[in-house]
């Protein structure tokens, strides 16, 4: 297939659509997870799905998109109350709580998966392709789930913005001025949460974390507001999203769930190396510069 064919190749269209559709969600929602510094939450949320997608499957017996998805959502959700109940009621802080259930909702779901294998007909088949994403697989109704719940998703941001802007980079200040900090994180949590089961199918358990990471780490290297960071994050979620897809169809036997990590890890680098007064490069051309100033004062 050359690039010509591509846009008259209607699953490529589905699939490309579909997975920028996601990197636009992912990355407007990364944005909040990076400013908490909670960048690790779609990690543990995505790894924790598993086993809700494997256990839907085996109450089941059906491999339905819609089930499945279900499955991880209650996963996902009960995982994410588990994480807060921890750091709530516990000395423990936030990245050990997740790594404790990230490991160990994962590792129930490689043994019911396990499980899964064993049984005697081949109705489990591509119960896997979770882990990695099967984004080849995606239909026009997965892109219409995609497309309602990031309209419900950037209703809710754009309808707590003012909220969501004061609990993000002052806690206290947020409270003084009488925001319910508790009933804001709740949400914001539910939303990510909700945005990771969307696209585990496309990109999977493993690599989802990146989608919701990579766009906005990128996205903070250029700015310094947060609808500026937001949009660009949604933007470069959307390129790499499209562009994953494409090389994926381009090329024979290129997964696109990767292609597109791939794609947004090489946005992030240029981003880290090139972007104007955050960038390495730039803030090296600085101290040469200066190291130039003061040895010729010095002479």
């Amino acid at each position: 297939m050359d690039l010509l064919d591509i846009f008259s190749d209607y699953t490529v269209v589905v699939v490309t659509l579909g997975s920028a559709l996601l990197g636009m969600v992912s990355g407007l929602l990364g944005t909040f997870s990076v400013l908490r510094r909670q960048s690790l939450i779609g990690d543990g949320v995505s790894h924790s799905a598993l086993p809700g997608v494997v256990a839907a499957f085996l109450i089941t017996g059906a491999k339905n998109t819609a089930v499945l998805l279900t499955g991880a959502l209650i996963s996902g959700l009960l995982a994410l109350l588990l994480i807060l109940t921890a750091i709530k009621h516990s000395k423990l802080k936030f990245d050990a709580a997740l790594a404790a259930v990230m490991s160990s909702f994962f590792g129930l779901g490689t043994v019911l998966l396990t499980c899964a294998q064993k049984l005697p007909d081949s109705t489990q088949a591509g119960i896997h392709g979770f882990i990695y994403g099967q984004a080849s697989s995606m239909l026009l109704r997965d892109v219409v789930t995609i497309s309602v719940c990031g309209i419900f998703i950037l209703a809710v941001v754009l309808l707590l913005w003012k909220e969501l802007k004061a609990f993000v980079f002052d806690r206290a200040f947020a409270k003084q001025l009488g925001i319910p900090c508790k009933r804001i994180n709740l949400i914001l949590s539910f939303l990510t949460v909700l945005s990771v089961i969307i696209g585990i199918q496309t990109v999977g358990v493993v690599l989802m974390s990146a989608m919701l990471i990579a766009p906005a780490a990128a996205a903070r290297q250029w700015c310094d507001k947060l609808w500026e960071m937001a949009a660009l994050s949604a933007l470069f979620g959307g390129i790499s999203g499209a562009a994953g897809a494409v090389i994926g169809a381009l090329s024979e036997g290129m997964p696109t769930g990767p292609s597109i990590v791939i794609t947004a890890g090489i946005i992030t680098v240029l981003s880290l190396l090139f972007a104007p007064r955050r960038g390495i490069i730039y803030r090296m051309m600085l101290r040469r510069k200066a190291g130039e100033v003061h040895y010729g004062h010095g002479d």
